[in-house]
């Protein structure tokens, strides 16, 4: 009887032992769940094209470094599905929400949204000027002058001679808006000068795509079969371009200057496929919006637009670029 009393004895301890054992437990879960400074929500124009990927997976590496988790969403050039992404957003109570809209109009509501959550808001490459909009900061390419130095490219490019030039554009996105206002405010000033003039004589839509590009091309080649340039507004266009003029068999005829920097594009530019683009700095804009969103929760007063240079990348660069074969 004794024995047995001993051993209900040793059993309950056991119990209050490890009764004692689990809040300790709980206490570091919570500790962890603590030292998170939240979640970014981050919906992009688009993950196909390499230079949003950048921007997400720089968002994302940085974001770590300062204990946030990335909410990493591609909006897939669709309005209405980076709508519900950033209501999703707003249902899991992110502690901030980037995007770059798809239409820079039609997601004011949703927008609108999120501020009545409470939520900071801040677009990345895509700006959003919009009325009726609360954004902390406006995280972008100096897109207007990187048209600039897009239109001196094709002065440059074009020589004495000017000609006939078209234009892929992708409109629905206001920074492609703000390229191709560059570009024809620079065109418009040689022709201004008395120089040879440069004429744009067509402007299509591109969608910012290889095989809209393409299409698009081969449409232009059709109704101006004397065309000297092509201004792309980024990379995949100017690739689907080149595309259609060596089917064309125009490649010696008509020059292209694209918008980016892409590997891709960087190398058509080694190989002599592009003549330049001004390029852009993807990875930047991601370590830039990690760094406003950190001062916003310290209380800081931002700027509403932060602006990034373009720099303009010829042949000659494409030859020293170590990254390149």
């Amino acid at each position: 009887m004794k024995n047995h009393i001993f051993t209900n004895i040793l059993c309950l301890a056991a119990l209050l032992l490890t009764g004692c054992e689990k809040p300790e437990q709980t206490a570091n879960t919570q500790t962890a769940t603590q030292s998170s400074k939240g979640t970014i929500g981050v919906s992009l124009l688009t993950l196909d094209n390499p230079f949003f990927k950048t921007i997400g997976d720089s968002i994302t590496a940085e974001g770590q470094k300062y204990d946030y988790t990335t909410m990493l969403v591609s909006g897939d050039k669709d309005v209405a599905k980076q709508g519900n992404q950033i209501k999703d957003f707003i249902i899991k109570k992110v502690s901030a929400i980037v995007l770059s809209p798809c239409d820079s109009k039609s997601i004011v509501p949703v927008i609108q949204e999120a501020n009545a959550a409470g939520i900071p808001v801040f677009t990345v490459d895509v700006p959003c000027n919009e009325p009726g909009v609360k954004l902390v900061t406006q995280i972008a390419t100096d897109n207007f002058g990187g048209g600039k130095e897009a239109g001196h490219a094709m002065i440059e490019a074009l020589g004495e001679a000017g000609g006939k030039v078209a234009v892929l554009h992708f409109k629905q996105v206001e920074s492609c808006q703000l390229r191709v206002r560059g570009f024809t405010e620079v065109i418009n000033a040689h022709n201004a000068s008395g120089k040879s003039k440069i004429n744009v004589v067509a402007e299509l839509e591109s969608g910012g795509a290889k095989d809209a590009g393409f299409k698009a091309t081969e449409d232009i080649l059709q109704s101006n079969p004397d065309l000297r340039g092509i201004f792309a507004i980024n990379d995949p266009a100017a690739l689907g371009a080149r595309a259609a003029l060596e089917k064309a068999g125009k490649t010696q005829q008509v020059l292209i200057v694209g918008f980016d920097g892409q590997p891709e594009g960087k190398q058509a530019i080694r190989d002599g496929k592009i003549y330049a683009d001004p390029i852009q700095f993807p990875d930047k804009m991601g370590v830039q919006i990690v760094d406003s969103i950190l001062r916003h929760s310290k209380g800081e007063s931002l700027p509403p637009e932060i602006l990034i240079p373009t720099s303009l990348y010829r042949k000659a660069d494409a030859e020293k670029d170590p990254s390149l074969k």
